[in-house]
């Protein structure tokens, strides 16, 4: 029998007569493919960006729990589960949201076992270089995944060391959301550290970390360090341009162009859900999520949506369905996930000048939000005042991103979620601990759990 390597575990088991449960693993890897030597080094590290852009991750299930929630895409298929989310009725029992905590997790356990095992290979394939890289990545890619499952569930599990079996890393307490972020930090300082400069906009690179830096900072409020951050991002434009028109950065096949700052890329063998979602059955997909007729109408305004405009069209009468288009190549599955753009560094310099009173001029929150405007050939913000620069920053995501991670997450960050969704409560601003979860670890049952679930 072949030794094995458990890197994650939880399967739930059930009897006629009782529940009764047991840790099973869910993703293995033999030690026939331990990290030995540089060609196995490289492998994990592959996989690591599959498991990044697994369907549960960003091929598809947690963007989809971002842009469900943010009120301007409705079901319009047959799955009960989007439903469930673009009604805020969102569930302990929902596969999405199960699907993405599992995905997350077992993303953060392979980036555990990159960063446990890569420093003691002895191979002169392996170059100093190399590790750095690989264990630069794997900080990356836990910082991330641990941002997205703060901004998604809260403070969470944090897990740090290899899952080898299924007694490993059980009994370990939620952590608050301040020691959660302050973990991403701590990560993303390793990773920035690490990771080359050379540009890769599938894998990461001393701007990227950089990008997601200034994310971090935007959610933390820290202003000055989020311009700063986004700033380094911006002015290496030899690399990083808001491309024209808008839809150069997806349309006619195009990938990684300089608007990409991280895209994954996936292939016939590697594929994601996003197109089986929001195309039509005629064009082959399923069409179970469309944008409602709100977002139909921003995006098809000239003084607003601009030619963004192109990120929708129509079926043939006598359907006249509108369906999303930002995910639409043939063989299906191959478009890439969007995981930062340069227009959200724009976005969010602009709003950490307006929090520091650089309103209006060159250089200031104003021309920031122009520059992404321009490039939509929407005419430039008349907003002067804070108040107004923050409202027309909202509004600008909504029709810049409306189908990737973005606009529920902000709507959050900001507290305005309840307010323009008409939520009955903000409990529902974070997504609940799934329930099969909650059976199987009491860290996370009871009391542990999100409230309101």
């Amino acid at each position: 029998m072949k030794k094995v390597t458990y890197l994650l575990a939880f399967t739930i088991l059930f009897s006629s007569c009782k529940k009764f449960l047991e840790t099973q693993p869910q993703l293995q890897v033999d030690q026939e493919q331990a990290i030995i030597n540089a060609g196995t080094a490289a492998t994990a590290v592959n996989g690591l960006f599959n498991l990044l852009a697994a369907n549960g991750y960003y091929g598809s299930n947690f963007p989809a729990l971002s842009y469900l929630s943010a009120g301007d895409i409705q079901w319009s298929g047959s799955q009960a589960d989007p439903n469930e989310i673009t009604k805020h009725l969102t569930s302990a029992t929902n596969g999405y949201v199960q699907s993405a905590w599992t995905a997350i997790y077992k993303t953060i356990s392979q980036a555990n076992y990159i960063i446990d095992k890569v420093p003691g290979v002895n191979d002169t394939q392996l170059t100093t270089a190399l590790k750095n890289q690989y264990l630069g990545e794997a900080y990356f890619v836990r910082a991330l995944a641990y941002f997205d499952l703060a901004r998604g569930w809260g403070g969470v599990q944090l897990i740090l060391k290899p899952t080898n079996s299924s007694e490993d890393n059980t009994g370990i307490p939620r952590s608050s959301l301040a020691d959660t972020y302050a973990q991403v930090l701590k990560d993303l300082n390793s990773a920035e550290t690490l990771v080359p400069a050379a540009v890769n906009r599938n894998r990461v690179s001393l701007r990227t970390v950089q990008a997601l830096k200034a994310r971090f900072y935007l959610y933390q409020k820290n202003w000055a360090l989020a311009e700063q951050f986004a700033s380094l991002v911006i002015a290496d434009n030899a690399n990083y341009n808001l491309v024209a028109p808008y839809s150069a950065f997806f349309a006619n096949n195009a990938v990684t162009t300089a608007e990409s700052v991280l895209e994954l890329a996936y292939f016939t063998s590697n594929t994601n859900g996003h197109s089986n979602w929001w195309l039509p059955p005629a064009l082959g997909g399923r069409r179970e999520w469309s944008p409602n007729d709100a977002l139909v109408t921003l995006l098809n305004n000239a003084a607003v949506g601009g030619n963004r405009n192109t990120l929708i069209a129509q079926t043939a009468p006598p359907g006249n369905l509108w369906y999303g288009k930002l995910y639409y190549r043939n063989p299906l599955g191959t478009d890439p996930a969007y995981v930062i753009r340069i227009a959200e560094l724009y976005l969010i310099r602009s709003e950490a000048r307006a929090y520091q009173g650089n309103l209006t001029g060159t250089n200031s929150a104003i021309s920031d939000l122009n520059a992404v405007r321009s490039r939509a050939g929407v005419g430039a913000s008349t907003a002067a005042t804070l108040t107004d620069i923050l409202l027309a920053l909202e509004k600008e995501r909504q029709v810049e991103f409306p189908f990737e991670a973005d606009r529920w997450f902000n709507l959050v960050r900001t507290d305005r979620a309840q307010t323009l969704l008409s939520l009955p409560d903000k409990h529902l601003y974070l997504f609940p601990i799934p329930y099969n979860e909650t059976l199987v670890d009491p860290q996370l049952a009871g009391g542990n759990r999100n409230p309101g679930y």
